[in-house]
């Protein structure tokens, strides 16, 4: 090696600056590398790493299929995921790309696809606020009242001897509802409800029964996001339209990049909401989004930090983001660095995590950061959060956790086991100790799994949310076809 030559570390900058210049294939290989020797760890980088991945891989695909640009993504994604699973938000990253993909073909598709009725109602169909979106032929199969529905519609109706012959006609032959209110064209095809049970049976019935394609739901979207969309209809959508598919895909990512970007700074500007004068804080990790938080609040506010170090595993970055401001991940340069709490005049206390449980009477407030975020309200966290969530639930102390959108994974915690990471034991019983060591098994988990009911709020980039609203969230930025890569 030449003198004066510098060994630079593969992370984050390394790879960043080697996709300008590598081709696709190589620098999914490299990216695999790293994730799989952990030198790309943790939410922030590894989402950052698999956007700018993902910005390449459809830079350089030809064509304007959309069928054969999502396989690509999938494939590429699959790759990804399989090197870290534990890893979930390079997961993320990628069903949100191809939800950008199926948005650009269904906004270019949806003018060609709602002619206007022969009755001149066309102008109705835009009224998308008042329409009512099919339901899933999942939930409407198991429903119960799905076969009360069948019987009653093939029931005969028999009036009373005491009812008007008037009266009855009513009852058979309802009026049906203006068209300006349903989402069903004025046509012979539409399907006449007779009692509310049969709203329940329509989703089961052909197509012309559903909300025609085109039409809007009220979350936003289009049919396309609550039916399957096959490849087949992309193909032939991406085809019929004179698509620049690649270039908005493009703008999406941009967009989706200006996210992570934003994401903290979003988040700190609910600080003040949160976080009172004299209150005191209990947090742990030395997490980017908590600090950029309470600094913002520092800015108003007078209030008091209660920090647990983290042992072993994050103990050494933590001291070091209280003394110098700066978090110590491997992946943030000079000028990422900010001021430390105490430069701000917040009295900051470290304490070993064993005494959480006995200082939890004094705290207002615990303040987490999280590794992921799951669908059903749960998250992954540095290993302390649930001890932490458990001692706050005991002691009646409400848990906010702050978590960027791309953290929210669609996905189930059906094992948790699964995905907590295991570091090395020796970090915690040392080998020398080598006659305690033979008769002990010594687990070492990186992460713990807090459940939803032991949090209370969750601070996003776009507001505070319940744990139970999480969903909604999910059902937003991802679609089902993508869920399984």
């Amino acid at each position: 090696m030449a003198q004066g030559a510098v060994t630079v570390t593969p992370g984050l900058s390394t790879f960043l600056k080697s996709l300008k210049t590598t081709p696709v294939d190589p620098s999914v290989e490299h990216f695999t590398a790293l994730l799989k020797r952990r030198q790309i760890r943790n939410s922030r980088p590894c989402a950052i790493a698999t956007a700018a991945l993902l910005f390449r891989v459809v830079s350089e695909f030809k064509g304007r299929d959309a069928a054969k640009l999502v396989e690509r993504i999938r494939q590429v994604g699959r790759r990804l995921t399989s090197a870290q699973p534990r890893e979930v938000v390079v997961g993320n990253i990628v069903r949100r790309v191809l939800g950008l993909i199926r948005e650009v073909v269904d906004d270019n598709g949806d003018n060609d696809t709602n002619p206007p009725s022969e009755h001149g109602h066309g102008a109705h169909a835009q009224h998308d606020s008042l329409q009512r979106p099919p339901l899933a032929s999942s939930i409407s199969t198991f429903s119960p009242l799905k076969h009360a529905a069948s019987e009653m519609m093939n029931t005969p109706y028999y009036p009373s001897p005491s009812e008007s012959m008037s009266e009855s006609r009513e009852l058979i032959s309802r009026p049906p509802l203006l068209t300006s209110h349903t989402s069903y064209a004025p046509t012979s095809a539409a399907p006449m409800a007779n009692s509310l049970f049969g709203l329940f049976s329509h989703p089961d019935t052909p197509s012309n029964t559903s909300t025609p394609t085109g039409q809007m739901s009220p979350d936003g979207k289009g049919s396309g996001t609550l039916t399957s969309l096959n490849l087949e209809r992309l193909t032939d959508m991406s085809k019929s339209k004179n698509i620049d598919l690649r270039a908005e895909v493009l703008d999406g990512i941009r967009e989706l990049q200006d996210e992570l970007e934003q994401s903290d700074e979003l988040i700190a500007n609910c600080a003040l909401e949160h976080i009172h004068s004299n209150e005191i804080i209990l947090t742990h990790t030395a997490s980017t989004t908590v600090q950029k938080f309470l600094l913002a609040a520092a800015k108003k506010r007078k209030f008091t930090v209660v920090h647990a170090e983290t042992y072993p595993h994050d103990n050494l970055a933590t001291h070091e983001t209280l003394l110098s401001g700066k978090a110590r991940d491997g992946h943030l340069d000079d000028e990422d660095a900010w001021k430390p709490l105490i430069a701000a005049g917040i009295q900051v206390y470290v304490i070993p995590d064993s005494h959480v449980f006995a200082i939890m009477s004094r705290v207002n407030k615990v303040i987490l950061a999280t590794h992921t975020v799951l669908a059903n309200g749960g998250l992954v966290a540095a290993a302390g959060a649930h001890m932490i969530a458990k001692a706050a639930q005991d002691h009646k102390t409400p848990v906010v956790v702050v978590s960027g959108i791309y953290k929210l994974s669609p996905l189930y915690p059906f094992d948790p086991e699964e995905l907590i990471e295991h570091g090395d034991a020796g970090s915690v019983v040392p080998y020398s100790d080598g006659d305690f060591v033979d008769k002990v098994d010594v687990e070492n988990p990186l992460y713990d799994y807090v459940p939803a009911d032991l949090v209370d709020l969750y601070i996003t980039n776009l507001g505070g949310h319940a744990p139970s609203y999480l969903y909604r969230i999910v059902a937003d930025h991802y679609h089902t076809e993508d869920i399984t890569l």
